[in-house]
């Protein structure tokens, strides 16, 4: 009988010593399920000496040098500055231009979180998906070296999960073990098990009727838009040359027809020029087709575009430290409560939209998120009420009340004829037809009159005319302004005076061209 049982042990252990040989191994980086790291190239020589920040003319001097660079990046947001910073400290002339400012698109619209993903890992596990598992190992990579290289941007967050049914409690818990497995020696901290009371401890909002505990895991939070910046300002130091406010008006080709640089334009001055590159990246996110399309203007779409909305609440709708994860929202999407600034971030949805450089979300999203909201508060903490200040909230803090709060308040009183004339005018302005007249056509339109102002002051102006304070001149907003004007209850609007001047200017130019050179007085 001792024999037998030794026999046991021995081939038990043997078992567990083999197992775990076998799954150290598989996740090993030479093993079929592990992620090979990526080194940068080794350098030919050592990186030159950080120089202090140039100005934006000096980097636009750069542009027009007529040197040709190694590479040049079409867009500034988190995918273009890291090209920049990558491609600048292997040594190559790098140069990156960005049509509206840093970050001003998608890069800083996310959810704030640097993470692997649990809904990936999920996913990958159940189809058996080696690749999925592989993207999830490489973004928890990442996530350390983020949380460690840039500790003034990220920092680590426990978000919570609330478990409603009771099996779902050991599911959910082996699940975000599995996360904290995957990300090995780089887990930010290991999660753990709430019991319900600890759990309305933390989160007093969330409903507790039904509630039987809750898992809390951690994942990175950031500010990404400033991390862009970052990005982008190192790569200036190691000496890329790197501007905003630049616009690419067509491809510049060969004569085998290959890309050899881009036709710019500084937006601030409307200057135009030739800018060679041996290489160009597009780096553009949602706008990658319409880049693609100077190339080939009959090449098919790439990119399917979908919007993902996130509205700010109040702060009490998380603690300041803690965020929640809605793991199963009514049309099975996942839903984040996260605390930021002082108030709470609600999102994301995921639903098809039109590429736009001023995204704007719908009602039906907004309201779906706020449903969601309402499903997980504690009823017994006038939940109601709450809700309707979160919608109040929301709705002035992201204008869709002002304009109509205004409106109200001044009714429009124009004639037809007058409508008329201030839509010309605002079409005067807006020479791109973007549908609202944007900070860099005030600047312009200032310039060309001789007036240089200050950013500050140009923000004045913006600020007394955008009623719903989204950083643009609208039609119904100008429309609103001359309104009040006419009533007398504003007696002047720098605005509405260079909209004035902008008509004279076009009438004038019209005029002259319409003048022949014998009229004129002048010829051979």
């Amino acid at each position: 009988m001792a024999t037998n049982r030794l026999r046991r042990i021995v081939i038990g252990g043997t078992a567990f010593g083999v197992g775990a040989f076998a799954t150290k191994w598989l996740m090993s980086e030479d093993g079929p399920l592990g992620v090979k790291p990526v080194f940068a190239a080794e350098q030919a020589s050592p990186l030159r000496a950080k120089r202090p920040l140039p100005p934006r003319e000096d980097q636009i001097k750069s542009l027009q040098s007529g040197e040709e660079f190694d590479v040049l990046i079409i867009g500034g947001g988190a995918t273009g500055s890291g090209c920049a910073l990558d491609a600048v400290t292997r040594g190559l002339k790098t140069a990156l231009v960005e049509l509206d400012d840093f970050a001003s698109g998608t890069s800083s619209r996310s959810t704030k979180l640097i993470h692997g993903g649990v809904r990936y890992l999920q996913k990958a596990i159940m189809n058996l998906d080696i690749e999925q598992y592989r993207m999830v190992k490489e973004a928890l990579h990442e996530r350390s070296s983020m949380l460690n290289s840039a500790p003034h941007l990220t920092h680590p967050l426990p978000i919570m999960l609330p478990v409603y049914t009771w099996w779902q409690i050991p599911y959910y818990w082996v699940g975000i073990k599995a996360y904290d497995f995957v990300a090995g020696s780089k887990t930010v901290k290991s999660s753990y098990y709430l019991s319900k009371k600890n759990a309305l401890e933390l989160f007093p909002m969330i409903r507790g009727d039904k509630l039987c505990g809750a898992i809390v895991y951690y994942d990175g939070q950031q500010d990404d838009a400033r991390m862009c910046l970052a990005i982008a300002l190192t790569a200036t130091r190691h000496g890329a040359t790197v501007a905003n406010h630049v616009r690419v008006t067509n491809l510049i080709k060969d004569d085998k027809g290959k890309v050899r640089g881009a036709h710019l334009r500084d937006e601030l001055t409307g200057k135009e020029w030739d800018l060679k590159a041996k290489s160009v990246i597009n780096a553009t996110g949602p706008f990658t087709d319409s880049i693609r399309r100077m190339d080939d203007g009959q090449v098919q779409k790439i990119c399917v575009p979908s919007s993902g909305v996130h509205i700010v609440l109040p702060g009490y709708y998380s603690p300041d430290q803690m965020g929640l994860l809605d793991p199963s929202t009514s049309d099975g999407r996942v839903i984040f409560f996260l605390p930021w600034l002082k108030h709470t971030i609600a999102g994301t949805t995921d639903l098809p939209c039109d590429v736009t450089h001023h995204p704007k979300p719908t009602e039906d999203e907004i309201m779906f998120i706020l449903q969601e909201v309402k499903n997980y508060l504690n009823p017994d903490v006038e939940g109601k009420k709450q809700l309707k200040e979160a919608s109040d909230f929301l709705a002035n803090e992201m204008g869709q009340m002002v304009n109509r709060a205004s409106r109200d308040k001044i009714p429009i009183n124009l004639t037809k004829e007058e409508i008329n004339q201030y839509i010309k005018r605002f079409q005067i302005m807006d020479k791109e037809r973007k549908g609202y007249v944007s900070i860099n056509d005030i600047r312009r339109g200032l310039k060309n009159f001789g007036e240089t102002i200050s950013g500050e002051e140009l923000h004045e102006i913006l600020r007394e005319i955008d009623s719903n304070m989204n950083g643009q001149v609208e039609l119904d907003e100008y429309l609103q302004m001359m309104s009040a004007i006419k009533s007398g209850h504003v007696a002047y609007s720098r605005f509405a005076k260079m909209a004035e001047m902008e008509e004279e200017k076009h009438e004038k130019e019209i005029l002259k061209k319409q003048i022949s050179v014998e009229r004129s007085g002048g010829g051979l």
